[in-house]
């Protein structure tokens, strides 16, 4: 913006009572309350894709490198004889970490939610012996196929499967929620510029004329967008503050709820300090946004407007 004059060396800076423009009290307006439930929106949305991700590390760590091998034998006396020939073979590997025999009880336990605790624990519902194996670095597909065809040739009912092939479904589950929280910091983020640029406008146009007297006074742009940047600053900061408290408490809550199921799954969620320190900095950018969207918003109308 062109203005009428070079600016005096002792201009005035216009601040205290000038930053009285905009049309509304911080608390009493609109401005800190749509920012709070921003901000609590975006704590829970970051939350929520911080613990998906710790939920997805940590169970590809549990399941790195483990195999399930399954003995499919009918007779018991067979299943046994072949199971022990199973566990001699993998044991005797310089690629198997460990080896573990899964105990019949701990099957049966397993089962007993969907067959019944009698026929959980018969012999008429013959399960297969299960051995829980670890290998050394990855499983991948070609490693996994000479497995099968050595162990199958000591032991002919004996089925290989990856852990990690199981777990496969949950994984694209959770990369498709991460992806939602994601956007959902995104869209709430411009939502959040949205309201600033529609504040930023309305207290532009609601005190047109004390912007001209201030100009023609020796202002400069840069000093009139100070006085909109510092209140919608000050008006972010108690909304961010707030709509911390807000989304904390929740996720907490939820927390909990989650933490009362008792899956191991779940618990590999816990949120890290990390993860905290990400959360308690969700605020501060948008504090910081706020005020940036507010000072670009007064520039540009002010070069269109005088």
């Amino acid at each position: 913006m062109k203005g009428p004059g070079i600016i005096r060396r002792n201009a005035p800076r216009f601040g205290g009572e000038s930053a009285r423009m905009l049309p509304q009290a911080r608390i009493a307006g609109p401005m800190p309350w749509v920012i709070a439930i921003m901000i609590a929106l975006t704590v829970m949305a970051a939350a929520a894709g911080l613990a998906l991700s710790n939920v997805a590390s940590n169970a590809r760590a549990e399941i790195a490198g483990g195999i399930t091998v399954q003995i499919v034998e009918g007779a018991p006396a067979a299943r046994e004889r072949q199971a022990s020939r199973a566990l001699t073979f993998l044991t005797g590997r310089e690629d198997v970490v460990s080896v573990r025999r899964v105990p019949d009880a701990e099957l049966a336990a397993l089962l007993e939610p969907w067959l019944g605790e009698a026929a959980a624990g018969s012999e008429a519902v013959p399960t297969p012996a299960l051995i829980d194996v670890r290998l050394s670095g990855p499983v991948t597909a070609r490693r996994l196929q000479d497995l099968r065809s050595e162990l199958v040739a000591e032991v002919p009912r004996a089925r290989i499967d990856a852990q990690a092939g199981w777990l496969a479904p949950v994984f694209e589950a959770i990369r498709s929620l991460q992806v939602l929280a994601v956007g959902l910091v995104v869209l709430l983020a411009a939502t959040s510029v949205a309201a600033v640029w529609l504040a930023a406008r309305s207290a532009l146009g609601s005190n047109r004329d004390t912007i001209e007297v201030i100009h023609h006074l020796g202002g400069s742009d840069g000093q009139i967008a100070n006085i909109f940047q510092r209140s919608i600053g000050m008006d972010a900061a108690l909304g961010g503050a707030a709509g911390l408290a807000l989304g904390v408490g929740a996720v907490f809550v939820l927390g909990r709820q989650f933490g009362a199921l008792g899956s191991g799954l779940v618990a590999g969620g816990a949120l890290g300090l990390a993860d905290w320190i990400a959360i308690g900095a969700v605020p501060v950018a948008g504090v910081v946004l706020a005020m940036l969207t507010a000072r670009l918003t007064v520039i540009g109308a002010l070069r269109r407007m005088l």
